[in-house]
């Protein structure tokens, strides 16, 4: 039986999709004076920048493609999927405290800081271990992506990814590349968790002698 149903992988697929057609259209509207390495994502979704209305929906879109695949992945543990929703949630208001075009803004930076929290360690929470179940087989396998080691790795890998960022903001060389790559793996992690819940059919542990 497979562990996702099949919408999941459509609303997962949208984080990534959307997330960077959105920055990719967003800076062209912005112009030649936007600098993509060295201004974040932010200074595209600010109040008066030219792709305020795109980035916003794309916030919104964005935010709702993480709360549905957080419905839809069944198979992973609670916390984890709530922490995925809370992500989506963070997206979605942060369309509510844009960042100024220039400047620092707290209230933005809290929201920003909290979705970035939660989708770096909802892969660890949404973990499972192979072999709880029960029944004859003695247990069950778990989707690989599910597999405790590799959650505990994606979350290493998206806090270091966040850590890399919020270096940047504060010495100035190039925040908006490590904004977009820890943003880029946040987004497609979900779908790599949904992926793996389609593909993966129950297949009972063996026990031992």
């Amino acid at each position: 039986m497979r562990r996702a149903p099949w919408w999941v992988l459509l609303s997962s697929a949208g984080a990534p999709v959307f997330l960077v057609g959105g920055w990719t259209i967003a800076q062209r509207l912005q112009g030649p004076a936007y600098d993509p390495a060295g201004d974040t994502l932010s200074v595209l979704a600010s109040y008066g920048a030219r792709g305020y209305w795109l980035m916003t929906g794309v916030l919104i879109v964005l935010g709702a493609s993480y709360l549905a695949t957080a419905h839809g992945l069944r198979e992973a543990a609670f916390l984890g999927r709530l922490a995925l929703a809370g992500g989506g949630l963070s997206a979605m208001a942060l369309t509510l405290v844009p960042a100024p075009i220039s400047g620092g803004a707290l209230k933005h930076g809290l929201v920003a800081g909290t979705g970035f929290v939660l989708l770096a360690v909802w892969p660890a929470l949404a973990a499972k271990r192979a072999g709880k179940g029960g029944g004859k087989g003695g247990g069950r396998n778990v989707p690989w992506a599910l597999n405790f080691k590799v959650s505990v790795a994606a979350s290493v890998l998206m806090c270091a990814g966040a850590a890399w960022f919020a270096v940047e903001l504060q010495n100035g060389h190039a925040p908006g590349v490590a904004e977009r790559v820890v943003t880029f793996v946040q987004a497609v992690w979900p779908l790599v968790v949904a992926v793996s819940c389609r593909v993966w059919r129950d297949s009972p542990v063996t026990a031992g002698p």
